[in-house]
C-alpha cells in the first residue's frame, strides 16, 4: 500500500507525514520530533500517533524515537528492514534486555536533504525531543 492508496478521508497533517516517511532514504532514518520540524507542525506524538494509525503504508522503520530504541513489538520487523538497508546500528550489550542493537542515530539521522545525514534537526545530536509517545502502535 502507497500513500495513494489510503483511503480518502486521511487527514491532511497524516498525508504530509506519510510523504515525509517516503521521503527517507533507505538506510537513513528520521525521529518523531524531526518529522515535525520538517513539516513545521505538530509534534512527536502527533507524528507518533499518524504513523500508529497509518504508518503501515509507508516505510514506518525509517521514523523512529529519538534514542534509536527498536520500535516496541515490531523490533525483528524493523531489524530486518534495517539490516536490509544497511542502517548503521549500535550492537547492544550483553546486558542489555533483548540484546536487540539500536539505530545509531548519529550515522543514521536524516536531515531532509538529499544525500545527507545530519544531527541538526529537530532534536539535534543531543536529541531533543523524546519521541517516545504515539509510536507503539501496530505498523504495517
Amino acid at each position: 500500500m502507497s500513500v495513494e492508496e489510503l483511503p480518502e478521508y486521511l487527514p491532511e497533517y497524516a498525508e504530509r507525514v506519510l510523504e515525509v516517511a517516503e521521503l527517507i532514504p533507505p538506510g537513513r532514518v528520521m525521529t518523531y520530533g524531526d518529522v515535525a520540524e520538517w513539516l513545521g507542525e505538530g509534534g512527536p506524538r502527533q507524528v507518533g500517533r499518524v504513523m500508529a494509525l497509518y504508518g503501515g503504508a509507508v516505510p514506518w522503520w525509517r521514523v523512529v524515537r529519538s534514542d534509536g530504541t527498536l520500535l516496541p513489538g515490531h523490533e525483528q520487523r524493523a531489524l530486518g528492514h534495517y539490516r536490509d538497508e544497511g542502517t548503521p546500528l549500535k550492537q547492544a550489550a550483553r546486558s542489555a534486555e533483548g540484546h536487540l542493537p539500536k539505530i545509531d542515530m548519529r550515522r543514521a539521522r536524516w536531515d531532509g536533504k538529499a544525500g545527507t545525514a545530519g544531527d541538526g534537526i529537530g532534536g539535534g545530536a543531543d536529541g531533543g525531543d523524546d519521541g517516545t509517545s504515539g509510536g507503539a502502535g501496530a505498523r504495517g
